[in-house]
């Protein structure tokens, strides 16, 4: 949910500050189901103008008529929406209202956190019933200590129910190769919300241009190639050159993140299994482990498009620690 909030400071970011006022919907409790969980947040604009969904949809008005009574009176509020009898979700959600005004300290230390990597907590209190209380607030901690997202806001310490989350690194893809599957792969991940790195070779003469949504380009010869790994991401090696591929694997050998995915048959990756351990036989069993390939799920991808979702499909399925299923076939909670 990481890339959801950097989505949401950098359009506060961008808005004329002429006045404005701008309110963070938080959903912090949930009882029974719902389109999405307790976490996800929307930005709200004073002129109606929203950033983010707490819903697929169906919520947002409701939020966006409550949220009138905050900037009129810049008192917290949190709304229950009861979607048992409007919805299919068949839950009740509890959504904390607050002013979104954060210190020019705030954002920059969000930024600085994003930039680096790092994990970092957001803990909300409120009281779980339809109220409206200056003592409803958010706060960011970073490493130098809590932040709350309204700075004018004052925590009284008053005994409040807590909703905490674990925000993680933004999930990263690494993508090794710049042909046209990779432009494709490079489109879906970002759409996705990841952030996408392309590794392309300088005689390429590739470009940022050339791959929409991507966060950063490197131009690198595979034997200068260095990358630190971590459970936040993922490599696609996807060269189209079995020398440039195993030539990569060498340079990765030592890291282990989230996936490794290679393109190409089953043969091809046992050659390069072969060749890798021929070169380097202290290779660890860990790194091999990790490697996907051919890369993918079977979904019957034929197109490069189709293939980009496979191989998204499966990065997440191993992430997320899950056996690809038909939700048709799942007894329970989507979400379980």
């Amino acid at each position: 949910m990481t890339h959801e909030l950097k989505t949401i400071v950098q359009h506060y970011e961008k808005r004329p500050s002429e006045g404005e006022k701008t309110v963070l919907a938080t959903v912090v409790a949930l009882d029974g189901s719902s389109y999405r969980r307790p976490g996800v947040r929307m930005l709200i604009f004073e002129n109606g103008d929203m950033v983010g969904a707490v819903s697929g949809g169906c919520v947002e008005k409701e939020v966006l008529r409550q949220a009138q009574s905050v900037f009129g009176t810049n008192t917290s509020r949190i709304m229950v929406y009861d979607g048992r009898y409007r919805l299919g979700c068949e839950g009740v959600l509890y959504i904390l209202l607050e002013i979104f005004n954060p210190s020019k300290i705030f954002l920059s230390r969000f930024w600085d956190t994003v930039k680096k990597r790092l994990s970092f907590p957001i803990r909300s209190f409120y009281e779980k019933n339809q109220s409206d209380g200056q003592d409803y607030l958010t706060c960011f901690h970073f490493e130098d200590g809590p932040l709350p997202v309204n700075q004018n806001a004052v925590n009284t310490e008053k005994e409040l129910a807590v909703f905490e989350q674990e925000m993680r690194p933004c999930f990263q893809l690494v993508i090794i190769g710049a042909e046209h599957d990779a432009v494709q792969l490079c489109k879906y991940a970002s759409a996705t919300g990841w952030e996408v790195t392309i590794v392309a070779n300088p005689r390429e003469e590739k470009t940022a241009r050339d791959f929409p949504g991507i966060h950063k380009i490197i131009t690198v010869e595979p034997e200068a190639f260095q990358l630190n790994l971590d459970k936040e991401t993922a490599v696609v090696v996807m060269t189209h050159s079995f020398v440039k591929d195993l030539q990569f694997l060498i340079a990765l050998k030592q890291e282990v993140g989230a996936y490794i995915g290679l393109l190409g048959p089953l043969k091809r990756r046992e050659k390069l299994f072969d060749e890798l351990l021929e070169r380097h036989p202290d290779t660890s069993e860990e790194f091999i482990e990790q490697i996907h390939g051919p890369a993918g799920i079977d979904i019957g991808a034929e197109t490069p498009q189709e293939i980009a979702i496979s191989i998204l499909s499966e990065i997440l399925a191993v992430v997320n620690k899950k056996e690809p299923l038909l939700l048709r076939h799942k007894m329970g909670s989507i979400h379980s």
